[in-house]
């Protein structure tokens, strides 16, 4: 098997989910047979959102002949990973270089992982939501979008509220009674909005 790790290896993290790595080409001498390229082992160490720490799966990716970099496609947002590389002959891999830890920036947030709409009365209708599963960075905010729906399905007028991050509900008042209205529910990180969630309710006829 090769006996020297690729040296002066190198992360440049273009976004949230890609990251391009470079090494330094091993001596021919130390690969003791046919050069067949070389490999990128890659791991997720922790999500910065969440301490959460879980099964740790090792992904490789393999690039051919010469190479002296990769594309690493498919990263979480706002995580932090170690790499290493090794070069590769026809009888294995040689020895992994020193681990290498980036650190990938904030993306966009999942949707809210739920929006309830409970309690109608005459004017108010209460709002309950689920923060996202996937948060990929530090929630800012909620943006609620709602407009009444009048019986021949035509939109009124759009409100938009902004809620802070730290917040789970919020009770609507001064709505028109009897009326459907329609919700635009999303989450935001300092990069921008992620997609919403849509929902319908209405309001109560008469106490």
């Amino acid at each position: 098997v090769p006996m020297v790790a690729p040296g002066n290896v190198q992360v440049h993290v273009i976004n949230s989910t890609l990251a391009k790595v470079h090494w330094d080409p091993v001596p021919l001498k130390s690969v003791r047979g046919h050069l067949q390229g070389y490999k990128v082992y890659y791991w997720k160490v922790q999500s910065l959102s969440r301490r959460s720490r879980r099964h740790v799966e090792k992904k490789i990716l393999t690039f051919r002949g010469n190479k002296t970099f990769g594309m690493l496609p498919g990263l979480e947002p706002y995580s932090s990973y170690k790499l290493n590389v090794r070069v590769v002959n026809g009888k294995g891999e040689g020895p992994a270089s020193p681990d290498k830890v980036f650190k990938t920036p904030e993306g966009v947030p999942s949707s809210p992982s739920f929006l309830k709409i409970t309690n109608p009365t005459l004017d108010s209708l209460t709002l309950e939501w689920g923060s996202p599963t996937h948060p990929n960075g530090v929630l800012t905010s909620y943006t609620l979008k709602f407009q009444p729906i009048n019986n021949t399905h035509e939109l009124g007028p759009l409100v938009e509220i902004r809620i802070p991050a730290n917040e789970s509900s919020l009770i609507l008042k001064n709505l028109n009674y009897s009326t459907r209205y329609k919700f635009y529910f999303n989450a935001q990180t300092s990069v921008g909005s992620g997609s919403q969630i849509t929902e319908e309710a209405v309001t109560i006829m008469d106490e």
